[in-house]
């Protein structure tokens, strides 16, 4: 059986640039393929038929697998040593509280040892027998049905295993898609090559998630489903918040200035640490911008979310009173070291907003410094045993 070599080739080629898939891996799908279709028309079901393409030549060589095994009992089930493989019918027997696997002896796939060792003595129990098979010109409408069926099955698991592949490298990282459609809860984002979802947790309560409209998303990861790989985004991530800020800042591509630390309520406010590398070079200033026009680019596609700009400091007094921005802080007490517990001064008319609404500025300050805070005002006496704190969390869930 032979292969026109040049028109073959190149379309592999074609295939392989168009799909993003190694051309080794589109001929193993061929050769599934042929195997299939010459089981099909000339094999028998329980055969065991692989083939092999030859690019160089065109050839295509067809043959028959058999397993060897050390012989049979009584029932007709294999004896001695057992391989379990992908293509054998298997059956469990559970003997004294432990399972035995039991594999039925076919002719059509298994072969005896002592058949075997007359005509190759090398072979053990567990080796394949390969036997040549004939090699055919053509085959029928039906064969070449499933060989067509075949190939398109294993070349979209193909893509769809390259593309998963691909963003696997990509995850914690930045993308930008357009929003295809909802379904349910879940937006679904036309990312390139494949969909992306965001799932109701990702979502950020500001944004409106109207087909057509392009977003950036952080890629959080690639879960298994049964439909195949799926690209998980996000859009409440804190790390979604420093990606954004790496592609305006130049400062931070450049090294120069540092995102130390990240807090961020979705779709309300974020609180995002900074520091300098180099001297000379003010790290806030870096992120604002000119008249504001970074931060207020990063706000713009976060979809007017609010975000508070701190200098980040390895002194826990100074880092924790800028952590409370926009609030002015009058004194900062470290009451307990080792379990970082802080207390805050603030003047009266500091309070609430240093509080903030339903107690988000101490909450997200809390988060981003690592630190117990307490806010007082000057007024109110209490010891370090009496401190009603802030537990800080997390500062982000990582990405897998």
């Amino acid at each position: 059986m032979l292969l026109d070599t040049k028109q073959f080739s190149s379309a592999i080629k074609q295939i392989a640039e168009e799909k993003g898939i190694d051309e080794q891996k589109i001929i193993e799908t061929i050769d599934a393929a042929i195997a299939s279709a010459y089981k099909k028309d000339y094999g028998r079901k329980s055969q065991i038929i692989r083939a092999k393409l030859d690019p160089a030549s065109g050839r295509i060589l067809v043959w028959q697998v058999k397993y060897v095994v050390e012989g049979v009992d009584e029932e007709g089930y294999i004896t001695g040593f057992v391989l379990k493989r992908e293509d054998e019918e298997v059956q469990l027997r559970s003997e004294n509280g432990e399972e035995e696997i039991k594999i039925k002896f076919n002719p059509e796939k298994h072969v005896l040892l002592e058949e075997v060792k007359k005509t190759d003595p090398n072979l053990k129990p567990g080796d394949e027998l390969i036997l040549p098979l004939e090699e055919k010109e053509d085959f029928g409408r039906i064969a070449a049905q499933t060989a067509k069926q075949v190939i398109v099955q294993r070349l979209r698991e193909a893509e769809r295993e390259s593309i998963a592949d691909e963003y696997r490298r990509l995850v914690g990282s930045l993308t930008s898609g357009v929003i295809q459609r909802r379904e349910g809860r879940n937006v679904y984002l036309d990312i390139g090559r494949t969909l992306g979802v965001i799932p109701a947790l990702e979502q950020s309560p500001l944004d409106n998630y109207s087909v057509g409209r392009r977003l950036k998303a952080l890629i959080l990861a690639i879960e298994e489903t049964p439909k195949g790989p799926m690209i998980v985004l996000s859009r409440s991530h804190p790390k979604l918040l420093e990606k954004l800020f790496e592609l305006e800042v130049p400062e931070i591509s450049a090294d120069s200035v540092l995102i130390k630390a990240v807090s961020r309520e979705a779709g309300s406010r974020s609180k995002i640490a900074v520091s300098s590398k180099q001297s000379g070079v003010d790290p806030i200033g870096s992120l604002v911008g000119q008249k504001g026009i970074r931060v207020q680019t990063v706000i713009n596609e976060l979809s007017g979310e609010k975000i508070d700009i701190i200098e980040w400091s390895d002194e826990p007094s100074k880092f924790v009173s800028s952590a409370l921005s926009p609030a002015k802080v009058q004194d900062v007490k470290i009451l307990d070291p080792k379990k970082k517990y802080a207390l805050v001064e603030v003047a009266e008319d500091q309070f609430s907003l240093a509080i903030g609404k339903r107690g988000q500025n101490v909450r997200l300050a809390a988060k981003l410094t690592g630190w117990k805070i307490d806010v007082r005002s000057p007024k109110e006496e209490m010891k370090a045993e009496e401190a009603e704190t802030v537990e800080p969390e997390p500062v982000s869930q990582p990405v897998q």
